[in-house]
């Protein structure tokens, strides 16, 4: 995939109306297993009863609202599956280190 490839579905509206409708259908799951109705939670998050509306239909929603309703649905452990913490240094990576230990020591150049 090219650059131009890839911006184009970074940018692509629909993909991202998708993703939305996903998302909120992944937090109507855990709202119904948890046994929660949408006002119920909308009072746990401490947000408005739309917001989890909007949420739950994949029609736009704050990054705040999402975190707080994570956190009500006892859900938090869902956030680190967007951002995880990185197993590898990429500094390592681009000495190529990482394929295992150190082969050479560098000295410093000059007149000792």
């Amino acid at each position: 995939m090219t650059f131009v490839d890839h911006y184009q579905v970074m940018t692509d509206d629909s993909g991202t109306d998708d993703l939305e409708a996903r998302l909120g259908a992944q937090i109507r799951a855990l709202r119904l297993d948890a046994g929660y109705d949408q006002r119920a939670l909308a009072e746990l998050a401490d947000v408005g009863l739309s917001s989890i509306k909007n949420l739950e239909n994949g029609r736009g929603s704050t990054l705040r609202t999402v975190i707080r309703v994570l956190r009500a649905l006892h859900a938090e452990a869902w956030l680190d599956t967007l951002s995880p913490e990185p197993t590898v240094s990429p500094i390592d990576v681009l000495r190529g280190q990482s394929a295992g230990p150190r082969q050479r020591v560098y000295r410093p150049r000059g007149g000792a």
